[in-house]
């Protein structure tokens, strides 16, 4: 029988955070969006607080004041290279893994004599390898897996590993787990099963295939099926092609000049292109857009602009070119901006790039070697070159008056012992 895993970091920013700063073992941390806004990841002792992900800091400023919780603004450098370093340790456990976000990864462990033994024995290896706590949730299912893993996190009797290979097991926890937590079911779907008296997973589980079919869609049946036991979702081992690529910030200060923000268009426009180049993908297609802040008490503005290129290119001067055209189309004075950014489409994989029948090819090799030699300069000189359009200082990113260094990826944020 097939066996599948979910490993699952335990608040994976506030746990990153804690690798450096044993001090705050036990201790609440509270990690905040762009420009220290609002909520994003919340230790538990924050969440035994009442604190909610997305609860703007202002709101809860009270909380932190009284409780002296410790904040954090996103450090995503940090967190991605720590992620990486998760991932690479529980490919060691299983030749076929799904990495499915950031903090989460599926595994087959088809074969294991005890499934709970072997998932404590990853729990340990992460730990001890990386500093990050991980919960494993085991089922026939990637959906009950799912539900496993769920209540490795919710119940800490479980010590954060839980087995749901059998189905008297399954059937127990779908009676306590709410409709709407079901993965793949979500608050509007789960408000129309609530109307109908579907309230739990395991009445989800029960219901009948035609009409769940017939009143939702073949997703909803792919989840009842999962729900019974079926295995309808396989893992996807090789990563789909990237849809989009998209570079945007909103600014610490608003942006009320032309200048400024034409620089700041080409400053994400030139890392929109160098992603492309790290996974050897082109683009057709870029949108540019500039917006005022909906929340402000001024007049409202907001407009994008989208071009397109003859041929695709992951060459950032061919983009340069393009997005300062389009952002002269939807510039206008007299607004505070708050937000801009651009967005590439119509993504391919560089070795199946469509040629056009009415120009002349370009001299990819030619611009793909420049290309590459700019990022490897820029990866061991912390980005020293630069198109003439970029901005050099770049004050007008987003406040992060909390930032942790960058300990893994910065020679100059290593930790030293005093």
């Amino acid at each position: 029988m097939t066996t599948f895993a979910l490993v699952d970091c335990n608040s994976f920013y506030a746990s990153v955070e804690r690798i450096f700063r044993p001090d705050l073992k036990n201790k609440p941390v509270l990690v905040l969006s762009n420009n220290d806004a609002c909520c994003v990841a919340k230790s538990r002792e924050c969440r035994a607080l009442g604190i909610k992900t997305g609860d703007p800091l202002f709101k809860i400023q009270h909380l932190v004041n009284a409780h002296k919780i410790t904040v954090f603004s996103s450090n995503y450098t940090l967190y991605a290279d720590i992620s990486a370093r998760v991932m690479h340790t529980l490919e060691s456990f299983s030749p076929r893994v799904e990495i499915y976000s950031i903090d989460e990864c599926f595994m087959h462990l088809d074969g294991c004599k005890d499934l709970e033994q072997y998932a404590r024995k990853i729990r340990d290896t992460v730990l001890q390898y990386t500093g990050i706590p991980v919960s494993v949730g085991m089922a026939p299912t990637k959906t009950l897996a799912k539900l496993a893993n769920h209540a490795a996190k919710k119940y800490p009797q479980t010590g954060g590993v839980v087995d749901l290979t059998n189905s008297s097991r399954q059937k127990r926890l779908c009676e306590l787990v709410p409709v709407k937590d079901v993965w793949g079911v979500g608050r509007r779907i789960g408000k129309r099963l609530e109307n109908m008296g579907i309230r739990t997973a395991l009445q989800l589980a029960q219901m009948d295939l035609k009409v769940v079919r017939q009143k939702f869609s073949i997703v909803l049946e792919r989840t009842v099926r999962e729900l019974n036991e079926e295995s309808c979702i396989e893992l996807e081992e090789t990563p789909a092609t990237r849809r989009q690529v998209i570079c945007s910030r909103s600014f610490g200060s608003k942006m009320t000049e032309q200048g400024p923000m034409r620089e700041a268009i080409a400053e994400f426009t030139t890392r929109g292109a160098e992603k492309l180049r790290k996974e050897k993908l082109r683009a057709c297609v870029i949108s540019v857009f500039i917006r005022t802040s909906p929340h402000a008490n001024r007049s409202q503005y907001s407009k994008t602009a989208t071009g397109r290129l003859i041929q695709a290119s992951s060459d950032s001067r061919d983009f340069l070119h393009l997005a300062g055209k389009l952002f002269e189309q939807i510039w206008k004075e007299g607004y505070h901006y708050a937000k801009a950014g651009i967005i590439l489409t119509e993504i391919c994989p560089e070795n199946q790039m469509q040629l056009s029948l009415l120009e002349p090819p370009k001299d990819s090799a030619a611009s793909d070697r420049l290309m590459q030699t700019i990022d490897k300069i820029n990866q061991t000189t912390n980005g020293k070159v630069q198109f003439g359009s970029q901005r050099e200082e770049q004050d007008w990113f987003m406040n992060r008056t909390h930032l942790s260094p960058s300990y893994t990826t910065r020679w100059e944020d290593l930790p030293v012992a005093k």
